[in-house]
């Protein structure tokens, strides 16, 4: 049996801060959030969506609007999974011409970025796509860089970065976690 340590990468009051910086970025990159869209991957990437929107609302004075996509059956690895669980994509706005700020909890290889830009451009034509994410861990497989990064981790393969938000799992707190395997 493999034995497993967990060191946090962002507390609560990092991840915080964290996300004020890149709310903060956002508006400075679009100068304003006037044409800005937030849509967040499901299910951690759209709790980080709202509370970015959330963010910026209190910083420009301005909602933000949000949506939630659901990426499963755009995923290159659907064969593997035949019964993929589905979820909500809820955009009920139209993104044409707007800059989409679309955010993750974690960028890694890059084919979920991939596979939510291949399911944003199905439902419209945006201005441009932003991405942001809270951690970026590394080993990319594809060409994806993003605008908007709350940290970046160095990780070996084998470890896992464990993203935990109040309003899924009860606490807000970053793990790295490293897998003692031989």
């Amino acid at each position: 049996m493999a034995k497993s340590e967990a060191a946090v990468i962002l507390d609560k009051e990092q991840l915080n801060r964290v996300l004020t910086r890149i709310a903060h970025e956002i508006l400075e990159h679009n100068s304003g959030a006037k044409n800005v869209v937030i849509v967040g991957i499901q299910t951690r990437g759209y709790i980080v969506a709202n509370r970015l929107a959330e963010k910026i609302e209190s910083i420009e004075s301005q909602k933000v609007k949000v949506g939630a996509l659901d990426i499963s059956l755009y995923r290159d690895d659907i064969g593997t999974n035949p019964q993929p669980v589905l979820k909500k994509t809820e955009i009920d706005f139209n993104f044409t011409d707007k800059h989409i700020v679309l955010i993750d909890d974690v960028l890694y290889t890059g084919r979920t970025i991939r596979a939510a830009m291949d399911a944003l451009m199905d439902l419209g034509r945006p201005a441009s796509i932003q991405l942001g994410v809270l951690i970026d861990r590394g080993h990319r497989q594809l060409p994806i860089r993003p605008d908007y990064i709350g940290k970046n981790i160095p990780t070996a393969i084998k470890q896992r970065v464990n993203v935990k938000l109040a309003e899924e799992d009860g606490e807000d707190v970053v793990v790295l976690e490293a897998s003692n395997e031989k």
